[in-house]
């Protein structure tokens, strides 16, 4: 298959628009648009639906574009282990991470990355609902837990310890618990899984904590928002040590049973699909991430 052609549809899919993908590989529109129909005559389908104003990406197209993608990246696998690899990493790369860990930890550093990396241009979705790598047509995403997908690897960026807290003010008003046993009297801030944790402390002593079991009256979905509500008063929450290791050192946050934590052995996963070869441009985000990040987290060195 002329994986010209199939460069040709990803850039169209991307842009959703034929003529400036042409224009990207030096082709001009009337050969471009030739090519996507030949393409499509040699598939039996149509990948994208044209009219005389927009373009937009079929059904078929949307299955196809993964695999295209791949096509792609094997391409340059093969031309890279015979030495014919483009010397500079480039390339649109599409990247999935919780909005929260993004906006905190990766968006200050993407003028960085950008500079070091003129040829690549970032795709990024930000939302702490989890987005499917292969589906989704993803290079690469972050994720909290481990790559349970056999389609799946990972590389470990960085630990992810979760801890309870609450606002100086609310502990004022209700009081601070002692014990796991004393948060059931309390207002409890729970995430949108509503998932039961145990709590774990130094000498191995084990206790629950089920905020949906307890009564929880608020029950958030996005991470910033769910810590804002905490700092704001409205109970006690647990969270990841990354998200408010800030707020704790500044005293807007307090920590709660300090010497419980969640019993979860959590890490951030840089993820990407193992079917994929790891293209030059995935591997430099990934080494930049572990660099700027994963090398020393801020988070564990400040508290």
């Amino acid at each position: 298959m002329d994986t010209q052609s199939i460069r040709l549809f990803v850039l169209a899919a991307d842009k959703l628009n034929i003529s400036a993908a042409g224009r990207e590989l030096n082709m001009a529109p009337a050969v471009a648009s030739s090519r996507l129909a030949k393409l499509e005559k040699s598939l039996g389908a149509d990948l994208l639906h044209r009219s005389t104003r927009s373009v937009s990406l079929s059904m078929e197209g949307a299955e196809f574009l993964p695999y295209a993608r791949e096509m792609l990246a094997q391409e340059e696998a093969a031309y890279n282990a015979l030495g014919r690899g483009t010397a500079m990493p480039s390339g649109t790369l599409r990247f999935a991470a919780s909005s929260t860990f993004a906006q905190l930890y990766i968006a200050p550093l993407l003028p960085e990355f950008l500079r070091l990396q003129p040829a690549i241009r970032l795709d990024l979705r930000l939302t702490d609902t989890q987005m499917p790598l292969i589906e989704g047509s993803f290079d690469l995403a972050l994720r909290s837990s481990t790559p349970a997908d056999s389609s799946l690897k990972g590389r470990k960026l960085a630990n992810d310890t979760r801890i309870l807290c609450a606002s100086p003010g609310y502990l004022e008003e209700h009081g601070e618990p002692v014990h796991p046993d004393e948060l059931n009297s309390h207002q409890l801030i729970s995430f949108k899984d509503n998932a039961s944790r145990l709590l774990v402390d130094a000498n191995g002593a084990v206790a629950d904590f089920n905020p949906k079991q307890a009564g929880s009256r608020l029950t958030i979905d996005d991470g910033l928002s769910h810590k804002l509500a905490t700092v704001a008063g409205a109970g006690i929450s647990i969270n990841s040590l990354w998200s408010v290791h800030r707020e704790l050192n500044e005293g807007s946050l307090v920590r709660v049973l300090p010497h419980y934590r969640a019993d979860e052995q959590t890490m951030l996963w840089l993820v990407y699909p193992k079917s994929n070869v790891l293209t030059a441009k995935v591997r430099v985000f990934i080494d930049f991430l572990l660099d700027r990040i994963g090398a020393s987290p801020v988070w564990e060195n400040e508290s």
